[in-house]
């Protein structure tokens, strides 16, 4: 990576730095951070100069909230001077919310993002070495499939795919767990407590199966209650919750060993508001908004992510940790044959259309049926013939053939009363 650009070692020597820093001194520096990055937009960066109107508040608060909508117009229009798609870290959301695009860092704000990463695994005894059992989506075919093995042989883990999982699948899961030598399991909520739950139905406990398992980490969805209780009984091992928004710096919060959901000031500005985009007072509820502070390439400032959480006052370190998360759960996709898959998998399915033509500005997936699957979205224009073959041959690889694929293309899409837009809804059992 260091090769590649990406100095982990400079930006790890520079996180040790603020971790140096005094608590009325860090918070002067993230403040300071904050406005730096912001001045650097403001002149370097049309797109967000044009959403300042040219005029740079005095106020934090009356800087605007960017929306996932503002990064749908393509990447070379996001772009702050001097960086282009050759000399930054590219890549695109998942499209969890139902609102895809394709995002930049400058290689140092990557950089950040993996020292960061590092820094918050040892606090539980890991660390980029430790082999690691990765509940993850991943693409199947073409140059995708071989670019994310060679990520994974690099980074010392071994993917298990979430598109398969039925029962039969799962249990080839525990042989490979009987075999290898993992150090901790990572991915899907939702994919974790399956495997869980089959588990738990054979009377096995996983780290019986694996002996050096230590730690479980679940990710991307919310962990419930309930959720950590099946997964600790089933895995034997601690569970750790971790928040991330990829394209605006990656961790936001990560729960320690006293399982305090810690925030990521050092690479993050976390804000809570209400609907009216005020802030709220600490331990209200709102929508979470979030300021990359290392980020040069495209200005993630004042983001609204998505999801909406609460913020608490912790007096052991004197600083804001994250208390609570509404959103990010989706439900499980029920096949004929019996087959199960996590909502997710329809990012993987949909992700041609994105890559090829941008035109897909929101969307989600409703499963009526065991069989039949209608795509809500909104859209520039009707899918082509073309297009809509392209998903249905996707959903062949990725669920199984026979299933019904139909498009609604509409104006608006009803959001919840959460305000938080799933990716995909079943609605078998409604």
């Amino acid at each position: 990576m260091k090769i590649a650009g990406y100095d982990i070692y400079k930006a790890a020597k520079y996180l040790h730095y603020i971790h140096s820093l005094p608590i009325g001194e860090k918070i002067d520096w993230q403040d300071q951070s904050k406005w730096d990055i912001v001045k650097f937009h403001w002149k370097n960066n049309d797109f967000y100069n044009d959403k300042l109107k040219n005029n740079l508040p005095k106020k934090w608060e009356e800087l605007p909230i960017m929306q996932k909508t503002d990064y749908q117009h393509g990447i070379n229009k996001l772009l702050s001077n001097k960086y282009t798609k050759k000399n930054t870290y590219i890549a695109n959301t998942s499209g969890s919310s139902g609102k895809p695009f394709f995002y930049a860092k400058n290689k140092n704000a990557h950089a950040m993002t993996w020292a960061l990463t590092e820094n918050r695994y040892k606090w539980h005894s890991l660390d980029f070495e430790s082999k690691q059992a990765r509940y993850f989506g991943t693409p199947l075919e073409n140059t995708g499939k071989y670019y994310e093995l060679s990520k994974d042989f690099i980074m010392n883990r071994k993917k298990l795919l979430i598109f398969d999982l039925s029962d039969n699948a799962l249990n080839e899961h525990i042989k490979i767990f009987s075999k290898i030598k993992f150090n901790f399991i990572y991915g899907y909520t939702n994919a974790l407590v399956l495997f869980a739950r089959y588990l738990i139905k054979n009377d096995l406990i996983l780290n019986s199966i694996c002996p050096t398992l230590e730690l479980c980490i679940t990710t991307s969805e919310v962990l419930t209650f309930e959720d950590r209780k099946i997964l600790n009984s089933a895995f034997g091992v601690v569970v750790v919750n971790e928040y991330g928004i990829s394209e605006a710096g990656g961790i936001t919060a990560f729960e320690n060993e006293n399982s305090d959901w810690i925030l990521s000031s050092e690479t993050q500005f976390i804000e809570i508001v209400d609907d009216d985009g005020s802030i709220v007072e600490v331990g209200e509820e709102g929508k979470i908004l979030i300021t990359d502070l290392h980020n040069k390439a495209m200005p993630f400032i004042r983001y609204e992510v998505g999801d909406t959480g609460v913020l608490k006052f912790q007096e052991s370190n004197n600083e804001l940790v994250l208390n609570k998360l509404t959103g990010r759960t989706n439900d499980t996709i029920m096949l004929p044959s019996g087959k199960k898959s996590p909502g997710l998998t329809f990012y993987y399915i949909s992700r041609s259309i994105l890559e090829s033509s941008g035109i897909l500005k929101e969307f989600i997936i409703r499963q009526v049926a065991l069989d039949i699957f209608i795509f809500d979205i909104i859209s520039d224009r009707n899918l082509t013939d073309n297009e809509i073959k392209k998903i249905q041959k996707k959903m062949d690889i990725y669920l199984e053939p026979g299933l019904t694929l139909k498009i609604n293309r509409l104006n608006t899409i009803k959001r919840p009363k959460s305000g938080k837009l799933k990716h995909f809804y079943s609605e078998i059992n409604e």
